[in-house]
């Protein structure tokens, strides 16, 4: 479905979710059962973002890209 676009691997904490910001980082931010923790980017990679692609933190840690189907 997509591609991988990030070097960097980033090792998942269970309670926390993860997502690809504006900036163009990697971010965590704590699920509502998670009560302690705080929003935090994570790793040093930054990707940078094309219009008309989504992008996520795919199984193995990595950055990967999706081009959306209406964009």
């Amino acid at each position: 479905m997509g591609k991988r676009v990030g070097s960097e691997k980033v090792a998942r904490e269970s309670g926390y979710l993860y997502y690809i910001g504006k900036d163009g980082y990697v971010w965590r931010t704590p699920m509502k059962a998670n009560t302690r923790g705080s929003k935090k980017r994570v790793g040093g990679e930054k990707v940078d973002k094309k219009k008309g692609y989504l992008y996520y933190l795919d199984d193995a840690g990595y950055v990967g890209e999706a081009k959306m189907k209406n964009a």
